[in-house]
């Protein structure tokens, strides 16, 4: 778990090497308060190059992404991969959306390498990977800029200058942001891993992939879309070390089949509990389809299965 790798630097080296490319990419890029803001989706066109790029600095660097056509409900749908070798520092210590940031009218999902530097999140007394970073980069699930309230509340949390703050910023019904969300397959497996107690220092590589929906007419019903994208269509496998017992013991728990709420899109379950997102069942919460194999002693182990009828309903229906 002790891997020496400092997860902003990496991320802001990523920035630094495309910075050049922002008309390439589609993205615009400005300044608040002395922090760089790269807007991907907000105001900006963005697109998929850029929804790519937004994941890999979400992942630190320590993850390839990338797509591949395939299909849904019979239909032509990318599909997004990830695969990576640090699959703790990259998806939880990184990209893991676990910073709920508010501030006034202002409010984001945070995540990347950010979180490590703020450091606040419980998760990190159990995974360590907390750093006191130069600079530090993030990532913004958000309609909206940030103003220099946010950038004030963010440089003091990671404990730099605001100059050092890079800060990535796109709404759910985008293309980047809706890409960058999907792209968090082998990340929702680490999560509920580890909300089941599973010794996370035992993953040692993880591979997924999730179909990427049609950009929604707003951000609800991207939300819905990109959940449903990871819920009932998402395949991970992790590479994991030790005794077969308890892998043979978490796996039936793990996929979003294990979960009573499973079965219907997520619209229709954030309807039936009157929009109240806390009152789903917090199992729901994961891949459809998960393998974990074991690299000591060469067994598998499965669960799960993609619903692609609905997954259908939600992207196309």
């Amino acid at each position: 778990m002790a891997i020496a790798l400092n997860l902003n630097r990496r991320a802001y080296d990523l920035v630094q090497t495309s910075i050049r490319q922002t008309d390439a990419l589609r993205v615009g890029i400005s300044t608040c308060a002395g922090a760089r803001i790269i807007d991907c989706g907000a105001d900006a066109r963005g697109g998929y190059r850029a929804g790519i790029w937004m994941a890999r600095i979400c992942l630190a660097d320590l993850a390839d992404v990338s797509m591949q056509m395939h299909d849904v409900a019979g239909r032509p749908c990318p599909l997004v991969h990830v695969y990576t070798d640090h699959p703790v520092a990259a998806c939880m210590a990184s990209q893991y959306a676990g910073w709920q940031i508010g501030v006034v009218d202002y409010f984001a999902m945070g995540s990347g390498p950010m979180r490590a530097a703020a450091g606040r999140e419980e998760l990190f007394d159990r995974i360590g990977l907390r750093e006191r970073p130069d600079v530090a980069v993030g990532v913004l699930e958000s309609a909206k800029l940030p103003d220099e309230a946010v950038i004030d509340y963010l440089a003091e949390r990671t404990r730099v200058d605001r100059s050092n703050l890079t800060l990535l910023v796109a709404r759910t019904a985008s293309q980047a942001g809706g890409l960058q969300v999907v792209a968090r397959s082998v990340e929702t497996a680490l999560h509920k891993l580890d909300e089941l107690g599973f010794d996370l220092s035992r993953v040692v590589s993880g591979a997924g992939n999730a179909p990427l929906p049609p950009v929604a007419a707003d951000d609800l019903a991207a939300i819905g879309r990109t959940n449903d994208a990871v819920l009932y269509g998402s395949r991970v496998v992790l590479s994991v070390t030790g005794d077969d017992a308890s892998l043979a013991d978490v796996v039936p728990r793990l996929p979003s089949s294990a979960s009573k709420d499973h079965g219907e899109p997520f619209s229709a379950i954030f309807e039936r509990y009157d929009r109240d997102f806390y009152k789903i069942d917090p199992t729901l919460f994961s891949p459809a389809e998960i393998t974990l194999n074991n690299v000591d002693t060469g067994r598998s182990h499965h669960a799960g299965r993609c619903e692609p009828d609905v997954l259908g309903r939600s992207f196309f229906g």
